[in-house]
Formats: structure tokens, C-alpha cells, sequence
């Protein structure tokens, strides 16, 4: 199995900065793409961030410039920087990642995601 935990957000005022990790365990061979989400209520779960293996980036328009993803592959870890953080921003963030597992010899490729983790952006 493998599993993916975030941490970092929370509460900050317009302006402020905070970072999010997430970190991917269990029976990893490879990991391809990582990405960011975010989610509002009442709204589809839309891409902010993505950072391939080779470690090409793209980003929504409406966070370039203040946002920045990397990644640490010996670790497993993604990592999401906001700077200069709006209200609009405010969403509960999901990193996801393309893993590839391995179980006795064998390899499979999926889809998995983070518990998600609330960034509340207000005075």
C-alpha cells in the first residue's frame, strides 16, 4: 500500500506566505508526476500545480508568480510555496501523485491523493 500525508496549512492574512509538504510511503518503486489541487465548496477540485519527474513545472494562471512546487525524490516529498496568498486562495489543498508501486515482482501504476489540508486566507 502506499500513502500520503500533508501538512502545513492554516490560517494566514492576505500577503503572508505558508508552505505545504506532502509526503508519499509504503512500497514505492517510481513516482512520476506530483501535483497540487484545491477544492472550494460547491466547486470541481481544479490543478494549481504540477511538477513532472524531470522536474518540469506548470501552474495555474492565477497562481504564477507566487506559487512555486518542487519536489525532494529522495524523500518522496512535494512541496507547495505560496507567497503572497489571497482570500480567493482559500481552498482545501490535495497533493497527488502518480506512483508506481511494486508487490512481490509485481508493478502497478496509479492515481493517489492526500487527506487534504485546509489554507484559510483572511484579515
Amino acid at each position: 500500500q502506499v500513502h500520503l500525508v500533508e501538512s502545513g496549512g492554516g490560517l494566514v492574512q492576505p500577503g503572508g506566505s505558508l508552505r505545504l509538504s506532502c509526503a508519499a510511503s509504503g512500497s514505492i518503486f517510481k513516482i512520476q508526476d506530483m501535483g497540487w489541487y484545491r477544492q472550494v465548496p460547491g466547486k470541481e477540485r481544479e490543478l494549481v500545480a504540477r511538477i513532472r519527474s524531470g522536474g518540469s513545472t506548470s501552474y495555474a494562471d492565477s497562481v504564477k508568480g507566487r506559487f512555486a512546487i518542487s519536489r525532494d525524490n529522495a524523500k518522496n516529498t512535494v512541496f507547495l510555496q505560496m507567497n503572497s496568498l489571497k482570500p480567493e486562495d482559500t481552498a482545501v489543498y490535495y497533493c497527488n501523485m502518480a506512483i508506481v508501486s511494486s508487490t512481490i515482482g509485481e508493478y502497478k501504476l496509479a492515481d493517489y491523493w492526500g487527506q487534504g489540508t485546509q489554507v484559510t486566507v483572511s484579515p
